[in-house]
């Protein structure tokens, strides 16, 4: 059996390989046609564009992974196939049930591979490029975009609600143009912060610099109101800390695009959303995809092993290959239009990330027992 498994996992890893480079190949060179015209509009040289174009490949490898691991299977087991190999090892002793438990356990590598490039690898290749971009131009990078947040509060055993303003992150990572609105419970305004920097730590810290704070005092400002005055206090503040539980964890997560963000950051922001009483529905779809998606690898791996049970007189390899790219592109297809439709529906979130790889994963399986069943 280690014989059987070390075929099958070279045959299969080899194709992957070759399929994966193939794409990642296309792609860089497509980002590095996009960089080298946005690098020339600020003086940069191709070198530049080059770099960017590199640190995209992770965040690529992410997305076209799956897909790749589908191709690469079909193009080997459809190989061991058309040679009669296949044939070979199933009378062997090869039957269906252990053929899918190998295949599993090369499935679960990759998910695990998936896994840690997408948390991991890729979020943290993305934050350099976009600070390194931000140095360079303040064009076309995260330090341009922004964030309204809430927070709540009980202080002296009121309710105090806060809207805070991100106006742009800044290139070593600390916030510009932070904007924070105090409100009672009665929807009053109370005070408003301006800084036109502020660093927030783990535990929700901020550090507020170059601050304008402009406070109303609703208690003197009812009776002042009734001769016409209106309360107000001007405070200019080199810094002023203000402890919030919008710790960076948050913030990171609210400043970044969803697809960029981890697991654990969409997790953590889809849990603040619902504590503060926001809308999560879209966080809270992106978040179950993106924890569904290294299982993709699972869907993949299994609707190649059907290609394996084909004779060679039912098509060429490269038909075959054609049909996998198309499984693979209706999959995406599919996975897109159910994180849509469930935004609109307003469908359960984990429902609608999990039903494509479901629908898929039961297709590949019935083909499968048919295949061995009948032919």
């Amino acid at each position: 059996m280690k014989t059987v498994r070390r075929l099958l996992y070279k045959d299969i890893v080899g194709s992957v390989l070759l399929v994966l480079t193939a794409f990642l190949a296309l792609v860089f060179f497509n980002d590095f046609v996009d960089e080298v015209d946005r690098m020339s509009r600020i003086g940069a040289g191709t070198g530049k564009a080059a770099l960017f174009a590199l640190m995209e490949v992770p965040g690529n490898f992410y997305t076209l992974f799956p897909i790749t691991v589908l191709i690469g299977a079909i193009i080997a087991l459809a190989r061991l196939a058309q040679s009669s190999e296949f044939t070979i090892l199933r009378t062997g002793g090869l039957g269906p049930a252990r053929a899918l438990g190998l295949l599993a356990r090369l499935a679960a590598v990759f998910a695990v591979l998936t896994f840690v490039v997408g948390d991991y690898v890729a979020p943290e290749f993305e934050r350099r490029s976009d600070e390194m971009r931000a140095r360079l131009t303040r064009d076309g990078g995260p330090s341009k975009r922004g964030a309204w947040l809430k927070d709540h509060q009980k202080i002296d055993g009121q309710e105090r609600s806060y809207s805070v303003k991100v106006g742009r992150v800044g290139g070593s990572g600390d916030l510009e143009e932070v904007r924070i609105f105090e409100f009672d419970s009665e929807g009053r305004l109370l005070s408003r912060t301006e800084a036109q920097r502020a660093d927030v730590t783990t535990e929700g810290l901020w550090r507020l610099q170059s601050v304008q704070r402009t406070v109303w005092n609703p208690s003197a400002g009812a009776a002042a109101e009734a001769v016409g005055q209106v309360v107000i206090s001007d405070q200019r503040l080199d810094h002023l800390d203000w402890q919030s539980s919008l710790h960076a964890g948050v913030i990171a997560a609210a400043v970044l695009p969803a697809m960029s963000m981890s697991t654990l950051e969409l997790y953590r922001y889809t849990a603040h959303l619902s504590a503060q009483e926001q809308s999560a529905q879209a966080h809270n779809i992106q978040f179950w995809r993106k924890a569904f998606y290294p299982f993709a690898c699972f869907v993949m791996v299994a609707l190649a092993l059907p290609f394996a049970y084909l004779h060679g007189r039912s098509g060429g390899i490269s038909l075959k290959v054609f049909g996998g790219i198309m499984l693979g592109i209706s999959f995406v297809l599919l996975n897109n239009v159910a994180g849509h439709l469930g935004l609109l529906k307003n469908w359960t979130p984990w429902v609608v990330a999990a039903t494509p790889s479901l629908l898929y994963m039961g297709l590949s399986m019935a083909a499968f027992t048919w295949l061995v069943r009948y032919r």
